[in-house]
C-alpha cells in the first residue's frame, strides 16, 4: 500500500533533503510539500521529478506560524487522503540572530569550541516578536502550529490497526535552561529558538504517553550541523570558511530511527573516516514538565479555537498566555 508521508517546511534546506531521500527510498511514495512559499514549494517539486520522474509528489499551502492556515491546510489534508503514516514536522524560524563577537573569538581558542558551535550557547541572542494570532512567532512557528497541525489530523494519525510516525526536526541547540514552564511562549527571554525547540522535545514525550496506545509514534532527531538558511547568514562567510574544519565531524545525513526511543534524540553524525550515522542520545526532559506542558497547549488550543470563529484573537491571545 502506498504511503503518504508529509514533510511541512519542505522546499529547501533540511527538509529538501529529507524528501530526496524519501524518494530514492521508496519512490512509490505519497510525497506531500506542506510549505509557506507556493512558489518555492513548486520549485522544489520540479526539482523532486527531475531526479525522481515517476513520484507522486503533492503541494500544500501551509504556514504553520498562522492558526488560520493550519487549520485551512488540515482540512485540506483531510479531504486528500485517508491517512498518514509519516508527518515529518520540520518548518521552522530563526529570527534575527545577534552574535556576541567577543563570546566568538573567545570559544573559537577555547576547550569549549566544538560544543559552542553545536548549541550557539553564550555565541547567539534573538528578538523575537509578536504574530498576527497575537503569539510569539518563533513559539507559534517551531511548536504551537505543528502541535495545532496534529490536533487536527488525528484523525488520519490514529487509525484501529494502523501505525504512524511524528518526527520532529530538532536542535542540539535545544536545551533546558532556555526553557521556563511558566514563560512557554519566551516571551521575556533572549533565547526564543532554543526555547522552542527544547519545548518540542518535551512535547514528544508527552504525545507518546497519550498517543502510543492509538497507534501514534512521535520521534525527536538533530540534523547536525548543517548550512541552510537559518545558519549561514549567521555569520559572515569567512568565518564559516574558518570553522569548517571543525564542523565536518557534524555532517548532515538524517537517518529513520531504528527503535523508537521516547525520551532519546536521534543525532545524525559522521566518522572522522566519513562514515555516516545515527546516534540515540537521552533528552534532558522529564514526565511532569512534559505533562505539564501538553495541558497548557491544550488549554492554548481552546482559546484559539474559540476565537478563530470570531475573528482575529490577537488581544485576547496577549492578554491570556
Amino acid at each position: 500500500m502506498q504511503r503518504v508521508v508529509i514533510v511541512t517546511g519542505a522546499n529547501s534546506g533540511i527538509g529538501l533533503a529529507l524528501c530526496e531521500r524519501l524518494l530514492t527510498e521508496d519512490s512509490q511514495l505519497r510525497l506531500c510539500l506542506a510549505c509557506r512559499n507556493v512558489q518555492r514549494a513548486e520549485a522544489a517539486r520540479s526539482a523532486l521529478l527531475t531526479s525522481h520522474t515517476n513520484a507522486h509528489v503533492d503541494l500544500l499551502h501551509l504556514d504553520v506560524g498562522s492558526v488560520q492556515s493550519v487549520f485551512t491546510a488540515a482540512q485540506e489534508v483531510k479531504a486528500r487522503y485517508s491517512r498518514i503514516d509519516f508527518l515529518y514536522l520540520n518548518a521552522g524560524i530563526m529570527p534575527n540572530p545577534q552574535v556576541d563577537v567577543k563570546a566568538f573569538f573567545k570559544g573559537l581558542f577555547s576547550r569549549n569550541v566544538v560544543n559552542m558551535f553545536a548549541t550557539a550557547e553564550g555565541l547567539l541572542t534573538q528578538q523575537d516578536r509578536l504574530n498576527s494570532d497575537g503569539l510569539q512567532e518563533v513559539f507559534a512557528t517551531n511548536l504551537f502550529g505543528h502541535f495545532l497541525l496534529i490536533r487536527e489530523l488525528e484523525p488520519l494519525l490514529c487509525q484501529a490497526g494502523h501505525t504512524s510516525r511524528i518526527v520532529w526536526t530538532s536542535s542540539s541547540n535545544a536545551r533546558r535552561s532556555a526553557f521556563s514552564i511558566e514563560d512557554m511562549q519566551h516571551r521575556n527571554g533572549t533565547e526564543p529558538y532554543s526555547s522552542s525547540k527544547y519545548a518540542s522535545d518535551t512535547l514528544s514525550l508527552a504525545l507518546n504517553r497519550h498517543k502510543n496506545n492509538q497507534g501514534l509514534f512521535s520521534s525527536v532527531i538533530c540534523p547536525g550541523l548543517v548550512m541552510t538558511n537559518l545558519t549561514y547568514g549567521i555569520l559572515p562567510s569567512f568565518f564559516w570558511t574558518l570553522i569548517m574544519p571543525i564542523m565536518w565531524l557534524h555532517w548532515l545525513f538524517l537517518q529513520k530511527s531504528e527503535s523508537l526511543d521516547p525520551r532519546a534524540k536521534y543525532h545524525s553524525l559522521t566518522s572522522g573516516l566519513g562514515t555516516n550515522y545515527t546516534q540515540p542520545r537521552k533528552m534532558d526532559i522529564d514526565d511532569e514538565m512534559s505533562e505539564v506542558l501538553y495541558s497548557k497547549l491544550l488549554d492554548l488550543e481552546r482559546v484559539v479555537r474559540g476565537e478563530a470563529s470570531e475573528g482575529n484573537a490577537a488581544n485576547k491571545l496577549i492578554n491570556s498566555t
